[in-house]
């Protein structure tokens, strides 16, 4: 990275794809922002700048970088690969981690390497955040490897449009009332549906919910979408 292109992620300040450190914290803490960007859509973390974009340095880059490496090896599942440069600016050394969007996600934050379990981060506005069952449900259904997508627009689905066209939004638990179905079968139904590029999954209020795309499903068939 040149130092004008590091400049102006600074100047930028803290977002979605932009992360300040003033220091080193711990191997827990880094592995969760690596997390969230790889399960988002990527984005740059900065050591050596203050959470207001003032440029402080860091005393040890390559005890910085190894560190940062041990963190995307040993406590996220499956592991990051991290591209990592020292970049001096105002006479001092920044280190910048650039983490590209997965797409093995969803990635977890995890005790050890062959841990079962973990947590799952995503990038909301400038936070790293838990994702919500309704994100890691989406993140495995859009991975390579899933099974190709078969879709038949039917009543439920209908009711669905036909609801979202009056309310705007709807949650998992309204449209598993609104068809009466389980929150399960409602919550598969959805996620296909956004896979379709048909609905849209909302993260930004304390419960995630759903909206039509622009473009609307009004008169779709009931061909499938595969």
């Amino acid at each position: 990275m040149k130092r004008h292109q590091l400049r102006e992620l600074i100047e930028q300040g803290e977002g979605v794809s932009v992360e300040f450190k003033r220091r080193f914290t711990s191997l827990e803490k880094i592995a969760k922002e690596l997390c969230a960007f790889a399960n988002t859509h990527g984005g740059y973390l900065i050591f050596g700048v203050d959470d207001d974009g003032s440029i402080v340095g860091v005393e040890s880059e390559k005890e910085q970088i190894e560190l940062v490496r041990q963190a995307a090896e040993f406590c996220i599942a499956p592991p990051l690969h991290v591209e990592v440069e020292v970049v001096e600016i105002e006479w001092k050394d920044v280190v910048v981690v650039h983490v590209r969007a997965s797409s093995t996600r969803p990635h977890r934050v995890v005790e050890h390497p062959d841990s079962p379990r973990g947590t799952v981060y995503v990038r909301t506005r400038a936070e790293s955040v838990q994702a919500s069952r309704e994100m890691v449900r989406l993140m495995r259904e859009q991975r390579p490897d899933s099974r190709p997508l078969q879709l038949y627009i039917g009543d439920r689905e209908r009711r669905l449009f036909a609801y979202l066209e009056q309310h705007g939004k709807i949650t998992v638990a309204e449209f598993a009332r609104l068809v009466n179905i389980s929150r399960r079968r409602a919550l598969q139904l959805l996620i296909r549906l956004v896979r379709a590029e048909l609905l849209v999954l909302h993260t930004d209020a304390p419960t995630n919910y759903f909206t039509l795309v622009d473009d609307g499903p009004t008169g779709r068939s009931e061909a499938p979408v595969r």
